[in-house]
């Protein structure tokens, strides 16, 4: 160490600290007080070194030099003290500062001002900062100053306490301070952030005689954050025409209000000031403004100009990174948000934060990427920060749930330190149509037990568990709680009310789905009207959804695709038509679902012509749909064309559990049992797990095929290989096999051993196997025990007329004719229909009205004598 005396050094420490090089100020303070028992700083010294110590937030040796000031006598110099009380309000050890300043007197307006700034600065005694104020203005030994009222307006306007910030503002009239700049800055701040921006905020803002770069950047945020974009943009181009200079905090805010604006201009006001920060370097370098000009361009869509900013920035922080990591993942641009992501880390400068993860997440679980999700969660809990981070373990639960892990999802959520009502949503919402749904109320029950307070999240996850398990009391439950905690009344947009209404259609409800309805008169939107419409198709009430959307000024093609599911559920194809040609005719496309309702209607009218118009459109508009693909090849054996029906399943990739159900029930309508049986072989041998739909596909093929030993071995291994439980429709089955195969009596006894009750399906398939085989008594007693059942079928009544009137019984003939008269029963007119030239010609029992009857009977007549020459041939 160089020789110098006390007095030289204490210069130069001094120096050091008014040139804020406060770490070498220390070491040369340390050395000179380690290398000499007789150094003393003087009170000047002290002071200096204590500012140091402050802006390197040193708090121990701060304390370490409070001892040695008060032992030397120094804490009566006022310039000492107040560097102390700074030290402690600036390192935020609030007790010692609050402690040292009541030593010190309330006298001097700077000491009220360094105890509010640290107050203030903590952020978490805000309580406090006012306390002292009023404290301070009712102490009349210390008047406040402007200093004092800069500090203070941020408190009131965190707390949004507009009350003591206009009180605080009535002070400032009164001291002929509402012209000055530091003031008004913070009042136009203040009247912002409690929403007061157009009046209040605009009028304290003109009124500043001085205005700074801090004033306009201030009125300009006002604006933004109020959502006033368009008077925000106003007022940055009058900023340009005056002597003040926009600044990085300036464009910062502007930026985001030219994405606020419509169709091309964004562009053109985003691209003119980038050319201003092109224009003035010291913006150009400082990285806070790059990264508000890429987050522009990918808020706008602009991805390929972000990149290139981005990858030609001078400088790139963390936040830079998470910028365009996150703009590329909310454009659904997954893949490249994973690169750049990889990227990141390959670069081992600074690791990925809290907001990386949050925004990387969701690219993981929609790429469906566990491996490197679980990657991510290995290096969060490498990284306590981040595992003490709750949004962190919300984003790990949550993709967790979208990757079908519940069990990691709820593992995770044990694991967070702070859950809060995100948390609880994210896990309700994983469990809710999971394997884990029985969880459901005790996670419920649990959250409320913890003091959570449900928000409308929470209710709409509720809603949609209530709905997958068709538990209507607990929709009224939900809605009870709906309207005491006043979450239909405080929509602005009746999402709840909405959800509630589909809810309560889709339990059947239709009664309180329409009053809900009728309560949201004030409120209905397109949804509403939707869930109205689905709620009356679901119940069969057709007529009550031709009303709503008769009554209906906009509809979307939501809309449109449930009048087309309605008519063709109502047997109406024509209407079905012409809604579809409507759509068409108002510039909508269909979609998959217009698609699979339409086939409905190609079903109906067996009309091959408009099913391969579909199937085009469908191929053309390259809808990748699973369920579409199963609705056509349905819809083709319904319309009798088998063979395009295996085509499109042959040329299918990817065959699943729908396909193959699809193709199985066309081959049993066909009655091609040996085919049917092939293709669930295949689908066994291709390990997909059946249900009781293909089941039950595949034991009618084999009925309407005489396959009775397959079918009979089918029907064993429901139980027996698969794991279920046989259901009704399947006994029928069983029961319409042997009876095909002559067995009736076996069928009755088969049914006589059931294990559940047979119903009226069971016994009319057995009423209708004795009429096939002349089993008059068998009949007689199945009868009599399917009348008990179902008293108002007609068919079953003239099945069994017909039974016996094959075997000359005419006397039951009279008796059964007699019940359906006591049962006022009339059987409708027979129906049939076929597509000629695509036109559909519809025949009716009795019904001479179609205009080619007579060629038609003619045809008939010459087919019947061929027919008759051709027997007695």
């Amino acid at each position: 160490m160089i020789h110098l005396d006390f007095r030289t050094w204490s210069t130069i420490i001094r120096n050091y600290c008014l040139e804020a090089r406060h770490n070498e100020a220390l070491s040369i303070f340390l050395q000179n007080v380690r290398c000499s028992s007789g150094y003393k700083p003087d009170h000047q010294v002290l002071a200096a070194i204590l500012k140091s110590c402050t802006a390197l937030l040193a708090i121990k040796l701060g304390k370490v030099l409070h001892g040695h000031v008060v032992k030397q006598g120094h804490l009566s110099c006022h310039s000492v003290s107040k560097a102390l009380l700074n030290l402690y309000a600036k390192c935020g050890e609030l007790d010692d500062c609050q402690k040292l300043f009541g030593q010190m007197g309330n006298s001097d307006p700077v000491n009220w001002n360094i105890v509010l700034s640290g107050f203030s600065g903590s952020r978490i005694c805000d309580a406090e900062v006012m306390k002292l104020f009023f404290a301070m203005h009712s102490g009349g030994k210390a008047k406040p100053n402007p200093i004092t009222i800069a500090t203070t307006l941020p408190v009131c306007a965190r707390l949004l306490n507009l009350y003591a910030g206009k009180s605080v503002h009535s002070y400032v009239i009164k001291s002929g301070w509402e012209t000055d700049t530091l003031v008004g800055n913070s009042l136009v701040s203040l009247y912002a952030k409690c929403g007061l921006v157009c009046k209040d905020a605009y009028a304290v803002f003109t009124s500043i005689n001085h205005k700074d770069v801090v004033s306009w950047n201030a009125i300009i945020a006002g604006f933004v954050e109020n959502k006033i974009m368009v008077d925000a943009l106003e007022l940055f181009k009058w900023m340009l025409k005056g002597p003040i200079e926009p600044n990085y905090a300036t464009i910062a805010n502007i930026l985001p209000v030219c994405a606020f604006l419509d169709k091309d201009v964004p562009y053109c006001f985003g691209r003119e000031i980038h050319c201003y920060v092109q224009r003035r370097t010291e913006l150009l370098a400082d990285v806070s403004v790059c990264n508000a000009l890429v987050s522009f361009y990918l808020r706008v869509g602009w991805m390929e100009e972000a990149e290139s900013l981005f990858r030609n920035m001078i400088s790139i922080d963390l936040v830079s990174w998470n910028a365009i990591i996150a703009g590329y993942a909310s454009h659904g641009e997954w893949l490249k948000a994973l690169d750049l992501f990889c990227e990141l880390l390959s670069l081992e400068v600074t690791g990925p934060d809290s907001v990386t993860v949050v925004s990387i997440l969701p690219a993981c679980a929609h790429l469906q990427n566990l491996h490197v999700g679980k990657e991510i969660h290995g290096y969060i809990l490498r990284h306590p920060y981040l595992c003490e981070d709750t949004t962190v373990g919300n984003a790990l639960i949550s993709f967790y749930a979208k990757c079908n892990h519940v069990k990691a999802a709820f593992q995770t959520f044990l694991m967070n330190s702070e859950r809060d009502l995100i948390s609880w949503n994210s896990m309700l919402d994983a469990v809710v149509g999971s394997e884990y749904d029985t969880q459901f109320l005790g996670l419920l029950n649990w959250m409320l037990s913890e003091g959570i307070r449900p928000d409308s999240i929470t209710i709409l996850t509720i809603i949609h568990f209530c709905t997958s398990v068709f538990r209507v009391d607990k929709v009224k439950e939900t809605h009870c709680y709906s309207i005491k905690a006043s979450l239909l009344q405080g929509d602005v947009e009746p999402t709840v009310g909405n959800a509630l209404l589909d809810a309560y259609a889709k339990c059947g409800n239709i009664e309180y789905a329409f009053k809900i309805f009728q309560s949201l008169s004030e409120k209905r939107n397109l949804i509403t009207c939707n869930s109205m419409i689905s709620g009356y198709v679901i119940c069969g009430l057709h007529d009550d959804a031709y009303k709503i959307f008769n009554g209906m000024s906009d509809a979307d093609l939501t809309t449109w695709n449930l009048m087309v599911r309605a008519y063709a559920e109502n047997d109406s194809p024509v209407q079905a038509l012409n809604v579809l040609q409507e759509l068409h005719a108002r510039g909508m496309k269909p979609d998959a679902v217009t698609i699979m309702s339409f086939l409905l209607v190609c079903a109906q009218m067996c009309s091959g012509h408009f099913l391969k118009q579909c199937h085009g459109y469908a191929v053309r508009a390259c809808f990748v749909d699973v369920h579409l693909k199963g609705a056509l090849l349905d819809a083709y054996a319904k319309c009798g064309a088998i063979k395009y029906a295996y085509k499109l399943f042959q040329s299918s990739f990817h065959k699943d559990l729908v396909m193959f159900t699809a193709m199985v029930s066309g081959y049993a309508m066909h009655g091609m049992g040996e085919e049917a049986l092939m293709v669930f072989s295949n689908m066994l041998e291709l390990c997909v797990k059946p249900d009781h739909v293909i089941i039950t596909a595949v034991l009618s093929a084999c009925s309407h095929s005489g396959l009775v030993n397959e079918g009979l071995k089918i029907f064993n291994s429901i139980e027996n290989i698969h794991g279920l439980k046989p259901t009704m429709e399947q006994y029928a089955c069983v029961v319409d096999l042997l009876a095909r195969g002559g067995k009736v009596e076996d069928a009755y006894s088969f049914v006589a051993r059931m294990p559940i009750e047979a119903n009226a399906t069971v016994w009319g398939t057995l009423l209708g196997a004795c009429r096939t085989h002349h089993e008059v008594e068998l009949g007689r007693l199945v009868a009599d025990r399917l009348f008990e059942i179902e008293a108002d079928n007609i068919g079953n009544y003239v099945v069994m007329s017909n039974l016996y009137a094959a075997d000359a019984r005419w006397d039951g003939v009279i008796e059964v004719r007699k019940l359906m008269r006591t049962q006022d029963l009339k059987k409708p007119a027979g129906c049939s229909w076929i597509e000629v030239e695509r036109r559909e010609n519809v025949f009716i029992a009795g019904d001479s009205s179609h205009p080619q009857r007579s060629l038609i009977y003619t045809t008939l007549s010459t087919l019947d004598q061929q027919i008759k020459e051709r027997i007695h041939f």
